[in-house]
């Protein structure tokens, strides 16, 4: 069986067919071409099946605890923060640190201004995101939602 319909008709119109989206004329159209055209016909029934088989299928969601990032222990809880507490001042050391070695590396001002320049761009636009999404956060009204 060919891809496309032997008479050239455009075989898109069938899924608009199907779920009632086209104009009266083009319903006709098609409605008259399928009586006529086996291809299309088959091809119909087929994306008919289809939608019949995806519709009828139920999905299950998850169990809210799968949705969940939270830690589920308290030990779990506890590392966590602590993690964090380490990660965030090391973090700031080491970039600190990289930044000094940068800065004192780099000689003359036009190169200073050339490499701190671009670092200062991104600091500032990280923290306007930022500012953004805390001011945002206080007003969110999706913000209990779980899932």
């Amino acid at each position: 069986m060919p891809d496309r319909c032997p008479s050239g008709f455009d075989d898109r119109l069938l899924s608009g067919y199907l779920d009632g989206e086209l104009t009266q004329g083009d319903e006709q159209r098609v409605s008259v071409h399928l009586q006529n055209c086996p291809h299309c016909k088959e091809l119909f029934d087929d994306l008919e099946r289809n939608r019949e088989a995806t519709m009828s299928t139920r999905f299950t969601p998850p169990p809210d605890i799968q949705w969940d990032e939270l830690p589920r222990s308290g030990g779990s809880s506890l590392l966590r923060r602590l993690g964090w507490w380490l990660v965030i001042p090391w973090l700031v050391l080491v970039t600190g640190y990289g930044l000094w070695e940068t800065w004192r590396g780099v000689h003359g001002a036009f190169d200073r201004i050339l490499t701190f320049g671009g670092i200062a761009a991104l600091v500032l636009l990280f923290l306007s995101v930022l500012f953004d999404r805390l001011r945002d956060a206080k007003t969110d009204r999706y913000r209990e939602v779980k899932r």
